[in-house]
């Protein structure tokens, strides 16, 4: 499935064939602090199927608690989080692609979580939580 997104203020674009099939959910407290929510989910491009069209992210390198290090791309004017991908090696790229930059997110129903263990415990309620179609 090809896919196009672009951050918040359109600094920067790019467009990738994803399997629509490798959309997940992660809980891990990295992703959590990073998004500033509970969860992000994401879809998985190879490094050949990925393509920025415009603009070049800022990158931000952390340690994961594997200790593998992975590089953060986001917009470096607006903040808008793009990718992760491991750094600092030679093997191929593999990127996480941030859903909540591309246009075909509704299309992108997760097919998994991961680090559920850091999930935060109502997460699974959310059908059952009252809520308006706009800010009320």
């Amino acid at each position: 499935m090809k896919v196009d997104g672009a951050c918040h203020c359109g600094a920067i674009t790019w467009e990738a064939e994803v399997d629509p099939a490798m959309t997940r959910v992660c809980h891990c407290s990295d992703c959590q602090t990073m998004s500033g929510a509970p969860y992000r989910a994401i879809v998985i491009a190879k490094e050949e199927d990925l393509k920025i069209l415009s603009g070049e992210p800022k990158v931000y390198v952390k340690t994961a608690e594997s200790g593998n290090k992975r590089a953060q791309g986001f917009c470096g004017d607006c903040g808008t989080p793009i990718y992760a991908t491991s750094y600092g090696d030679d093997a191929p790229k593999i990127y996480g692609l941030r859903l909540g930059a591309l246009k075909q997110r509704d299309q992108l129903r997760p097919s998994g979580q991961i680090w559920t263990r850091s999930a935060q415990p109502w997460v699974g309620d959310l059908a059952d939580i009252p809520g308006t179609e706009l800010q009320p």
